[in-house]
């Protein structure tokens, strides 16, 4: 694990006791599986989409600072509906990323497609979390986690009708693999330069079985790698950065899509 990654981790589970001694997850596990929104199966989304984007919000990230600090759910969720995306990915992690879960419960106030709640889930309340607000799918980082945990994280997930989308890096993490999961991601983001290689998709994809569905992250900047990386066998593209950097975001995605 990185040193960022620790911090960030670390942090996380300072925040998670912090609300824990306030009594916010008091009788969670209940409200969760008391929740009355329908789950949407992102999985089967990115199947059956012929673009597979899911756009990303987010208004900054540890490697490049601020990307779009001002950015607004209620413009960009709609607009990246409306322009083409299959599904929305939401940051909720607020000291290093700056969201929040107020932005996911106002996405899925805005829009039928799937929702992604992408954080640093480290604790299964965090999972709670995720069906009361209104996330479709959690996001499981292999780096983060041991393999004991991504099995029950997923097994509570599954519990409550939510996906599991795991993350790995590179062939190391590989025995993390937990076939239970509905997709795997492979973050071409390098953890320790922040670098990004597209090729670690490509490479990864024959590691990983044929029947899963593949979601390729980070450094997707057009529909030529997109291309590339359907033709290896990935059907969900996770892309943030190259929309949330302009103005307007649904507006970088459909010029994005229309490059095809």
């Amino acid at each position: 694990m990185t040193d960022i990654l620790k911090t960030i981790i670390a942090c996380k589970r300072q925040e998670i006791a912090a609300k824990a001694s306030l009594g916010l997850y008091d009788n969670i596990a209940q409200s969760a599986a008391a929740c009355p929104h329908t789950v949407i199966s992102m999985s089967k989304a990115l199947a059956a989409s012929t673009t597979g984007i899911i756009a990303e919000f987010k208004r900054r990230s540890p490697s490049k600072g601020d990307i779009h600090p001002s950015a607004d759910v209620s413009l960009i969720i709609p607009a990246y509906e409306n322009c083409g995306a299959t599904a929305c990915s939401i940051l909720t992690d607020t000291r290093f990323f700056g969201g929040s879960l107020s932005d996911l419960v106002l996405a899925r106030s805005l829009t039928r497609m799937p929702l992604l709640r992408k954080d640093f889930i480290v604790d299964e309340r965090q999972i709670f979390e995720a069906r009361i607000f209104g996330a479709d799918a959690i996001l499981l980082i292999a780096a983060a986690l041991s393999f004991d945990e991504i099995c029950r994280f997923t097994t509570t997930a599954h519990s409550l009708g939510l996906e599991v989308l795991l993350e790995l890096h590179d062939e190391s993490e590989l025995d993390r693999f937990v076939p239970t999961v509905d997709m795997v991601g492979v973050n071409n983001r390098n953890l320790s330069t922040f670098a990004t290689d597209t090729a670690i998709s490509a490479r990864m994809a024959a590691a990983l079985p044929d029947n899963i569905v593949k979601v390729a992250e980070s450094g997707l900047t057009d529909m030529k790698e997109v291309s590339k990386l359907r033709n290896a066998g990935y059907r969900g593209f996770l892309i943030g950065e190259t929309f949330m950097k302009h103005d307007n975001p649904g507006q970088a995605l459909k010029s994005f899509i229309d490059e095809r």
